[in-house]
């Protein structure tokens, strides 16, 4: 199988008061109406996002339009936490393929390797079990492929062990602070794709922190690369993961941003731009969801003061734009 190395993301995203942004539901379906349109054929969702519904809608007019065959994309969905056991995959994954009005995806994965109840509760479900109930549905033509998802080095080894079909993908955070060269280099010796979320880390005024490391968008070293080549700073940073090897699934609500986004196969970063941006790999990790670090396989480091109680949103909700769907 082939995936398309720029695919469109659609987390919208929880704000200050950790609630999520589903009011900006119908801006995404524009959105990525008009991805579609300019080429896009890699859609990344999850059963948490709540928008599949709105995704299978824009996918199905799209195909009516004739703008693309449902062949023609390559649509990623994933099983969050309250799934872990072997039969809920099943369960997991035919409710999304209801909610996108789809027969198959071209892939699943497991979101994360820690299995909590709606309620909170640690149920310390072997991630192996739960790749088995994603190897069961990969037998049963429920999807073209099976992954996992925010997956440490020590995981990524002990499923790869144990497990009967190598994952397709690894889905983790990468970008410039957080280049993870050693669990991306042994995801790639093993054929497994790492495809990279929060690409532009704290570069972004969105998602930068008066601690967040360089660079930042108006970053020197990062602005004469991008005059250099022509291109904006978030358009170097991208190229500079697709020539890693690494897949990225960009989300903007915004046309020029989403065309932007796709237009990083005209140039070439070369060694010097290559050297200088390395350098900007410090392991800083803009995603820390620390309300769940003392659950059972929690994949990252431990911090000092972690938030207290896992937000209701990320717990119990409902799909769709008026999140009234099951």
């Amino acid at each position: 199988m082939e995936i398309p190395a720029v695919g469109y993301g659609t987390w919208l995203g929880l704000d200050e008061k950790m609630e999520f942004k589903i009011q900006d539901a119908p801006k995404l379906v524009e959105a990525l109406s008009y991805a579609i349109d300019i080429g896009y054929r890699h859609i990344d969702t999850a059963h948490l996002y709540r928008v599949e519904p709105e995704i299978g809608q824009v996918v199905k007019k799209k195909i009516a339009q004739g703008v693309v065959k449902r062949d023609d994309l390559f649509i990623a969905t994933k099983v969050w936490h309250h799934y872990h056991r072997e039969a809920d995959v099943e369960t997991s994954l035919r409710a999304s393929l209801k909610r996108l009005d789809m027969d198959y995806v071209d892939l699943v994965l497991m979101h994360w390797p820690m299995s909590i109840s709606q309620d909170g509760v640690d149920e310390k479900i072997d991630y192996l079990e739960t790749y088995r109930g994603l190897e069961a549905v990969l037998k049963k033509g429920l999807t073209k492929a099976i992954g996992v998802s925010n997956f440490n080095l020590e995981q990524m080894k002990r499923l790869l062990a144990n497990c009967n079909v190598v994952p397709a993908t690894n889905q983790i955070e990468v970008n410039l602070n957080l280049g993870q060269k050693e669990l991306v280099e042994y995801c790639q010796s093993k054929g497994v794709l790492v495809v990279g979320f929060t690409t532009f880390g704290s570069m972004v005024p969105s998602r930068a922190t008066p601690d967040s490391p360089e660079p930042k968008i108006d970053n020197p070293t990062m602005v004469s690369i991008a005059k250099k080549h022509g291109k904006a700073v978030t358009q170097v940073a991208l190229r500079y993961l697709y020539q890693r090897e690494i897949a990225t699934i960009p989300k903007s609500l915004s046309k020029n941003r989403v065309l932007e986004n796709a237009s990083i196969f005209d140039f070439e970063l070369d060694k010097e731009d290559i050297a200088q941006i390395a350098k900007f790999d410090n392991g800083y990790r803009t995603d820390i969801p620390s309300f769940w670090q003392d659950y059972s396989n929690y994949p990252f480091e431990k911090i000092a003061n972690p938030i207290q109680g896992i937000p209701l949103s990320l717990r119990k909700w409902k799909n769709g734009a008026n999140l009234d769907i099951d």
